[in-house]
């Protein structure tokens, strides 16, 4: 007997990477092996010398397939078994090891809008939604559009075994929002990544896209951030709160690499 595997990874497309996945047959009882893709394909390698690795990270359950079947969340390496180039997550686990004894744990804010088609979501043909207002958190088919995606999304992550935190609609119609954590690196990019993932897979079905696009709609602009949700527990003084952005605690550090901000 055996599974199916399903191997997701991050490409290196630019300036936002995006994902990619594919399946294998694994035979019961074994762990999915280190497998390999045509880079060329992915902007992670030239045509000429296009095999790059998939090495398996995290293995979870498949609540896409059901049954035995897994979905494999894998870092790149270049065929010598060093990182990639676009394997950042590499330096994030060498970064967790060594400060392994400061326990940190992140928690992160995935915001995202649902479109049909080339609009989004619930939105008219022409023109524009009621003004903002009663979107953020609402309930009501006048005002909440794609809660079943949402829904369905958010029972995935935790049959997957992902650290989903929460749910919530955000304040422009179709624009929703999830959060993964608090935990530790790397695991929390990647439950991040897969989450991700979940939601692109169960949007295909029913023919609803997904986008992490900060500007998605002209007049709102958001993004995946991590504010007030970086916390470091201390040996001998409980757990203490870092600002990652604006509005934290008063006197908290603020973490400055956070401003730098990315498109996803």
């Amino acid at each position: 007997m055996s599974y199916k595997a399903e191997y997701i990874w991050i490409d290196g497309q630019q300036p936002t990477a995006k994902l990619r996945s594919k399946g294998k047959i694994v035979p019961d009882g074994e762990y999915p092996p280190v497998w390999g893709f045509d880079g060329s394909s992915t902007n992670q390698a030239p045509g000429e010398n296009s095999d790059c690795v998939l090495n398996p990270v995290l293995m979870v359950p498949d609540p896409v397939r059901g049954g035995d079947n897994k979905l494999v969340m894998c870092e790149v390496l270049l065929t010598d078994m060093t990182p990639h180039p676009s394997n950042t997550r590499a330096g994030c686990a060498a970064a967790a090891q060594q400060y392994a004894n400061m326990d940190w744990w992140f928690g992160i804010e995935q915001e995202y809008t649902f479109f049909d088609g080339i609009k989004p979501l619930g939105w008219p043909d022409n023109g524009f939604p009621a003004p903002q207002g009663g979107y953020y958190c609402g309930v009501g088919s006048d005002e909440v559009f794609g809660r079943p995606v949402v829904e369905k999304h958010m029972d995935a992550c935790l049959e997957a075994g992902l650290a989903i935190a929460g749910i919530n609609g955000e304040v422009m119609p179709a624009q929703w929002e999830f959060q993964i954590g608090p935990i530790g690196a790397p695991a929390v990019g990647d439950h991040l990544w897969l989450a991700r993932w979940l939601l692109y897979r169960i949007g295909e079905d029913v023919g609803i896209s997904a986008t992490l696009d900060p500007q998605a709609c002209q007049g709102r602009l958001e993004w995946c951030r991590g504010p007030h949700q970086l916390l470091h527990q201390q040996n001998a003084g409980g757990v203490r709160r870092l600002r990652s952005s604006g509005g934290g605690p008063e006197g908290a550090p603020r973490l400055a690499h956070f401003q730098l901000r990315s498109p996803d």
